[in-house]
């Protein structure tokens, strides 16, 4: 009988099961919550959810445009569970930061006014605007370039180590969106001196498209010339390589431009371009958000 309490943890101090859940991962924390009340009050303690918590998330949440005292939190899980479904805005509004759930790695969005953008000064091609439904105050709205070319960087020593991320550019369309139907974008991403992520992909929400045109040409035959009773129409087809955007559940569209590891103790940059130059069509409509750094399965 002994033995079997034991097993259950009824007997272990509370101390010895709080230490030991520190070294699980916070979603096992909360499943081995479940064996018994020892193990529950244990899981609940702030030891446990300050291990899970970076080792620097102080120093973050006191970059927040709240300050730090805006969270208003009892507990260290507490605090845990906000940032998870919270993200808060730091580095005068620059960047958003929350955690993983499941893992408590760190995520970043870095926002639109962050990013190096060509033409974005330049009120005939870009403009800011808001929007209630984004996480920062402005966000751009594309109006017409050919041009079209965007990146950002973020430091490898703010991530989570030992970790793979994937770069999210975020964005919504306007009805009007234009440019982007036939023509795929290119990305790279990657750690400055490294070797690079490349990918194709289309903005366009529909997806990828290939275009065929059919002309009204003239035709000679015998002494009598006929004009060809086709008229101009297109077919398209789903392009065969890329990918397309996804809704997101904050209501926002994501493409995935890339992904890369972080190394324990690595510093340097990692490098996210976006570009779609060869085309030379008209695009407009697009309104960017950011690129959305998180980690990857």
């Amino acid at each position: 009988m002994a033995v079997e309490r034991i097993a259950c943890g009824d007997e272990l101090p509370e101390g010895c099961i709080a230490t030991a859940l520190s070294l699980t991962s916070p979603k096992d924390a909360c499943r081995l919550a479940l064996v018994a009340s020892t193990f529950r009050s244990a899981a609940e303690s702030d030891a446990v959810w300050d291990r899970f918590l970076p080792s620097d998330y102080y120093d973050i949440i006191s970059r927040s445009i709240d300050g730090p005292d805006s969270l208003k939190v009892c507990s260290k899980k507490d605090l845990y569970l906000y940032l998870c479904d919270n993200p808060i805005l730091i580095d005068g509004g620059t960047k958003s930061f929350s955690l993983e759930k499941g893992s408590g790695k760190k995520c970043y969005m870095l926002a639109a006014r962050s990013l190096q953008i060509v033409w974005v000064d330049t009120p005939r091609h870009w403009r800011w605007i808001s929007l209630p439904e984004s996480r920062f105050s402005e966000v751009a709205e594309l109006l017409d370039v050919c041009w079209f070319d965007i990146s950002g960087k973020i430091n490898t020593n703010m991530l989570s180590p030992d970790t793979r991320y994937g770069a999210y550019l975020v964005f919504t369309t306007k009805s009007r969106t234009c440019g982007f139907e036939n023509q795929p974008a290119e990305s790279s991403v990657g750690i400055a001196g490294h070797e690079r992520y490349t990918h194709t992909f289309y903005l366009n929400p529909r997806g990828g498209r290939r275009q065929y045109r059919y002309q009204v040409v003239p035709r000679r035959l015998g002494i009598f010339t006929h004009h060809m009773a086709r008229i101009l129409r297109e077919e398209t087809e789903d392009a065969p390589k890329g990918c397309h955007p996804k809704q997101r559940s904050d209501g926002w569209m994501e493409i995935e431009l890339g992904e890369f590891f972080i190394k324990r103790g690595q510093e340097a940059e990692v490098e996210i371009s976006l570009t779609e130059v060869k085309g030379g069509d008209r695009k407009a409509g697009l309104i960017i958000e950011g690129i959305d750094i998180r980690p990857k399965e």
